[in-house]
C-alpha cells in the first residue's frame, strides 16, 4: 500500500450571500481537529465564496470533516498544484444542465411516465444495465408521434440555473466545452446550443414515417462512451487531465467524473456523490466557477 497524498489542498466555501467568517473558523477548526494544518487564504466575493489553504491532509479526509462541519455550504476541495481554472468542461444533461430527465417527460405524452421514471432513477443510482434500461424505456415509445419530442422540449425543458453562466464564462476564458448526454439528440443539440456548448453528443431517436420505431441508434452513449469522449476532447485540444473539469448526477456519469482532474457531482445520486472530488449539494452551477477561483464581475 502506497503512502496517503498529503499534497497541499485548496478548499473552497460557497454560499452565495450567506457566508461569513465564522465559516471559516469552523472549517479551520475542522481541518485541524482532523489533523491538518490550514491558513486563510482570501475570499473570492466576500460573504459568498472564499479560499483556504490545508496541509498534511489526504482530500478525502479534508472533504469528509468539513461535510461534517459545515453541512449547509458547498464545499470543493482540491490539489492546490492543480490548474486551477480548467481548459476542458464536459457536462451531463439530463437535471445537470437541465432541470428534467427528457425521456421521463416525453412518456408523460403516452401516459407512462410513472412507469419510465422508476426505470430512469434506478438506472441513476446504479442499480440497472443503462443500455437495457434505456432500450426498455425508449421500446415504451414505440409509435409516437415524432412531432412530440419537440413539443416536450418546448414545454418541459428548462435550463438549470447557473448552465449558461457556467459554460460561457469558461468558453470566454478559453475553455473547449462539451456537452455529453446519455438522453437523445433530439434535446441534447438545441439545449447545447442554447447554452453555448461547442460541441455535443448524444444518443439518436430512430424514426420512421414520422413515429418513433422504439429504438436508438448504435452505438449508445453510456458510461464508458463519456469517459472516453473526455479523453478524446483532451487529447484534441492538448489538455492535461489535471486541467479537466466533468459534471454529472448519475451512476452513468462516474467514470468521467472519475477520469477528470476535477469530478463534480451536482445534486446527485448518492453513488455519483461519494465517487467524486466535490458535491454541490445547494448552490447552483456556478459554484463550479468559484471551484475555479471566478469572481462575480468575471462571469459572463
Amino acid at each position: 500500500m502506497g503512502l496517503p497524498d498529503f499534497t497541499p489542498l485548496l478548499v473552497t466555501l460557497v454560499a452565495e450571500g450567506a457566508l461569513s467568517a465564522g465559516d471559516a473558523t469552523i472549517a479551520s477548526d475542522a481541518l485541524l481537529q482532523a489533523g491538518g494544518t490550514p491558513a486563510f487564504l482570501a475570499w473570492i466575493d466576500p460573504g459568498d465564496a472564499l479560499d483556504l489553504t490545508v496541509t498534511g491532509l489526504a482530500a478525502a479526509a479534508a472533504r469528509a470533516a468539513l461535510e461534517a462541519a459545515l453541512p449547509g455550504l458547498d464545499i470543493i476541495v482540491q490539489h492546490a498544484d492543480a490548474p486551477r481554472r480548467k481548459r476542458l468542461l464536459i457536462a451531463d444533461m439530463d437535471s445537470t444542465m437541465i432541470t428534467c430527465e427528457c425521456i421521463d417527460e416525453l412518456a408523460d405524452y403516452a401516459g407512462l411516465k410513472a412507469e419510465v421514471a422508476a426505470v430512469t432513477e434506478a438506472a441513476m443510482r446504479g442499480e440497472l444495465d443503462f443500455e437495457a434500461a434505456l432500450d426498455a424505456r425508449v421500446a415504451l415509445l414505440k409509435g409516437m408521434d415524432a412531432a412530440v419530442i419537440d413539443q416536450c422540449r418546448t414545454e418541459r425543458v428548462r435550463l438549470m440555473p447557473g448552465a449558461q453562466t457556467l459554460v460561457r464564462t469558461m468558453a470566454a476564458n478559453g475553455a473547449h466545452t462539451l456537452l455529453v448526454s446519455g438522453g437523445f439528440t433530439a434535446f441534447a443539440r438545441p439545449v447545447a446550443a442554447e447554452i453555448g456548448f461547442a460541441a455535443v453528443h448524444a444518443n439518436t431517436l430512430l424514426v420512421e414515417e414520422a413515429r418513433l420505431t422504439g429504438a436508438v441508434a448504435r452505438p449508445i452513449v453510456d458510461a464508458a462512451a463519456k469517459r472516453a469522449r473526455l479523453l478524446a476532447a483532451a487529447e484534441a485540444h492538448g489538455t492535461p487531465m489535471s486541467a479537466t473539469l466533468a459534471v454529472g448526477d448519475g451512476a452513468n456519469d462516474i467514470p468521467m467524473i472519475e477520469a477528470a482532474g476535477l469530478g463534480i457531482a451536482y445534486h446527485a445520486k448518492p453513488r455519483a456523490a461519494a465517487a467524486a472530488d466535490a458535491a454541490v449539494r445547494h448552490g447552483d452551477l456556478t459554484v463550479l466557477l468559484r471551484a475555479q477561483g471566478y469572481r462575480r464581475a468575471d462571469w459572463a
